[in-house]
């Protein structure tokens, strides 16, 4: 293999290969001693197929694969020998090939840049502490006490209202005929929240214990078996209990219920859940201010396939006419995204910072604990999706780096309310329109909080 330097401008390389006809032929004939050992063909006993028959009827395809493996082996001995950090896949250009001939071609290389790091011991940047108010938590304590009510018994003639938890069995029809799903048992609806079918619950008020009643409603039109979807439905209840709402009192045992240890913890609980989001939120400012002066403060090259690369993603759900309007734009964000990668991996790298699996897991296991009722759903993500946990293990990595350097730099500590949390939130994504996201720094509102119950984990 003889490897030359073509052309080299900026970042980009060409080198010119040449293997010869010899290795070539020499890498055919191993090839085709190794079919030898596994073709079967008629007349012909396994193993015993002479190489010049298996030439003839599969020459062309064995050529192109032993071609293709011989491009692999020689651009990554070329990359090496050259000692060049490639970006991006390389690009091959053949120039002449073909049996008995010498394989010629260019090896297209973007490279990776040299970085200078700066010190960052200049930077500056603001952390927040966000103090929740005792009215918030005691907001949150009233609406969990509402998600979380408790029934008892009605009297026996006592009709049903709005609130009012009715427990039934029914049977359903479609034209007269059961459907698979159409029987139920022991359903338990708390009428206003219309949680069955629509104006399901509205058919319910007035009805009483052991009463039979047939309701009107209409299947919904995602229903899973599309030939009942938007079907008139007549629904025969029969109500076996009708329950009123009991007033919770907010103390230790319905802390206790809960999860909490008691009412204080349960406070405490929800008072670090709600800052959690808060600083969620504010802690992605923080890392933006300290991003721009790491972007701003340093000079790169950068790779145009990289670039290339990161635009072809950002824009990947678009329209041709919006990846058209926002190209400038889009370009400006793929560039800033591939400059701060690279510095921040540099970083990374001089510090020897890395992510073990065992992180990975405990990260997973994080999220699994913040998702009750999913677990399942996210284990089985995670489980059939590798690209995923590889893409986990990036942000695991990029937030040991952000850490490492807000160790460096001056940061100053601000205590602030959640109103003031809101502003702050508010104006960063004034000033913060990314074109190719719909998605804000979501503030942790209160009315948008749901809190069921608390895990302590």
């Amino acid at each position: 293999m003889k490897v030359e330097v073509q052309s080299k401008k900026g970042l980009r390389t060409i080198l010119s290969i040449i293997v010869d006809k010899k290795t070539i032929q020499n890498k055919m004939d191993e090839r085709l001693n190794e079919l030898q050992k596994e073709v079967s063909l008629k007349g012909f006993r396994t193993g015993k197929v002479p190489t010049s028959v298996i030439k003839s009827q599969f020459g062309k395809s064995i050529y192109g694969e032993v071609i293709d493996k011989i491009l692999r082996e020689t651009s990554t001995k070329a990359i090496e020998e050259k000692k060049i950090k490639i970006a991006g896949q390389p690009k091959i250009d053949l120039k002449t090939f073909g049996e008995g001939k010498d394989l010629n071609y260019e090896l297209q290389i973007d490279s990776l840049p040299d970085i200078k790091l700066k010190s960052f011991e200049k930077y500056r940047a603001v952390e927040y502490k966000v103090k929740i108010e005792d009215k918030i938590i005691n907001e949150k304590l009233n609406e969990l006490s509402n998600q979380n009510k408790q029934f008892e018994d009605k009297k026996e003639n006592e009709q049903a209202k709005i609130g009012d938890q009715v427990v039934f069995d029914y049977s359903a029809t479609v034209d007269g005929n059961k459907f698979e799903g159409s029987e139920g048992k022991g359903v338990q609806l708390e009428l206003g929240k219309d949680l069955f079918l629509k104006g399901f619950d509205k058919q319910l008020v007035g009805v009483k214990k052991n009463e039979i009643k047939n309701l009107d409603a209409v299947l919904p039109a995602n229903h899973p078996k599309k030939e009942l979807a938007n079907k008139k439905t007549i629904f025969k209840c029969k109500i076996l209990n009708v329950k009123k709402a009991k007033k919770n009192i907010i103390d230790d045992n319905f802390a206790k219920i809960m999860g909490a240890k008691d009412l204080n913890d349960l406070k405490r609980l929800i008072e670090n859940q709600i800052s959690s989001q808060y600083l969620q939120a504010l802690n992605s400012i923080t890392k933006k201010e300290i991003l721009d002066q790491i972007e701003k403060n340093h000079t790169l090259d950068l790779p145009k396939s990289l670039i290339d690369q990161e635009i072809s993603i950002m824009t990947q759900s678009l329209k041709n006419e919006e990846k058209e309007k926002h190209k400038t734009n889009n370009e400006k964000i793929a560039k800033s995204r591939i400059k701060l990668g690279l510095i921040l991996n540099e970083y990374g790298e001089k510090n020897k910072l890395k992510v073990s699996d065992e992180e990975v897991r405990a990260e997973i296991q994080k999220q699994i604990k913040g998702m009750p009722g999913q677990e399942k759903m996210v284990l089985d993500y995670y489980q059939k999706n590798p690209s995923a946990s590889q893409s986990l293990k990036g942000s695991i990595y990029e937030e040991k780096i952000i850490t490492l350097i807000k160790s460096k730099i001056k940061l100053e500590t601000k205590n602030i309310n959640t109103k003031e949390a809101e502003r702050i939130i508010s104006e960063f994504n004034k000033l913060n329109v990314d074109q190719t996201k719909t998605k804000k720094t979501e503030s942790p509102d209160k009315n948008k909080v749901k809190l069921k119950k608390i895990s302590k984990k």
